[in-house]
């Protein structure tokens, strides 16, 4: 089996990831590592290694060291974190990203994912059924990044053969991780408040809507990616993926469904123009023509499981 690392893998995809691939392979193959020196409880039924991305040498004599083959990407600070420092946000994104493509363009990595974020389009790209390819002026140093992470992995790619996979993930929905810093992040955190019988103060408008994906269509589009044969990937910038989309307002409602008694109450801060910059909705049609990516989960199903899955406070996670 090759080795296989996945780096932030204690973020709100990287544990979800983590478990997965474990779920599929063999546990002492795949590697999670973080800045943490700790590994969560959800995460030690394997190894685990503390790395710091920006340590450039550390990372790479560990993978060196270790024959990592196939490496997962993930640490990074979201959209609404980033905006907060700046420089830390490109720094982080972008230097993790030179040292794992150079080590694949050295040859000691044979494949990488790295995801990128549908924050790499800005207020000029269509916002209806935003194509595959289209106008990309992003309006954040996360959406900066990611698309300037975008156009090097294809440059990687078409000059040094570097086999890189990345999909513009929207936002995502899970009950086992918490989510880091995202503008989409009120779509979990709703949750907790209609389990815990507390209003929730949201802070989107409630037409703002929003493409959105439950973590377990996220993971398995991440894994199909990684596994289709590299003559079926025609995209080595990123992919769209589209699960539902959905605004505060019918999240609300179909959570009232399954507990009739939640609250909501609307306080647009900050994120609500870092919103107002993304699509509404995603065509995803390159994905389903190249992989056969399809999504499983809309919006009712989404709620059902996310009512009866989270039961704790999210500080006691």
């Amino acid at each position: 089996m090759a080795k296989t690392l996945i780096i932030g893998a204690c973020g709100q995809i990287g544990t979800e990831l983590v478990l997965a691939l474990r779920k599929k392979y063999e546990n002492e193959t795949i590697i999670a590592s973080d800045i943490r020196e700790s590994i969560p409880d959800i995460l030690a039924n394997g190894p685990y290694i503390q790395l710091d991305i920006l340590n450039r040498d550390e990372v790479r004599k560990y993978i060196i060291d270790q024959k990592i083959e196939h490496v997962y990407l993930l640490a990074a600070l979201l959209s609404a974190t980033a905006e907060k420092n700046p420089d830390f946000a490109w720094k982080l994104n972008m230097e993790g990203l030179f040292t794992i493509l150079d080590l694949a363009k050295e040859g000691h990595i044979n494949r990488i994912f790295w995801p990128s974020s549908i924050a790499v389009f800005g207020p000029t790209t269509p916002s209806k059924n935003t194509p595959q390819q289209t106008i990309m002026e992003p309006s954040t140093v996360y959406g900066i990044s990611k698309l300037a992470g975008e156009n090097w992995c294809a440059y990687y790619h078409s000059k040094f053969g570097v086999d890189v996979r990345s999909i513009r993930y929207p936002g995502l929905i899970s009950y086992n991780s918490l989510p880091g810093g995202g503008t989409t992040d009120y779509a979990v955190d709703i949750f907790y408040s209609a389990k815990e019988g507390k209003e929730f103060s949201c802070f989107l408008g409630k037409d703002t809507e929003l493409p959105m994906m439950f973590m377990d269509d996220a993971i398995r589009a991440t894994l199909e990616l990684m596994n289709a044969d590299s003559d079926k990937i025609s995209v080595r910038t990123s992919y769209n993926v589209a699960g539902c989309s959905f605004t505060p307002e019918k999240i609300s409602e179909e959570i009232k469904k399954h507990l009739p008694e939640f609250k909501i109450s609307y306080n647009p801060d900050f994120r609500q123009n870092i919103a107002e910059t993304w699509p509404s909705t995603i065509d995803d049609s390159v994905a389903k023509k190249d992989w056969n990516w399809i999504c499983q989960y809309n919006l009712t199903k989404i709620v059902s499981v996310m009512v009866k899955k989270i039961k704790i406070r999210k500080n006691l996670i």
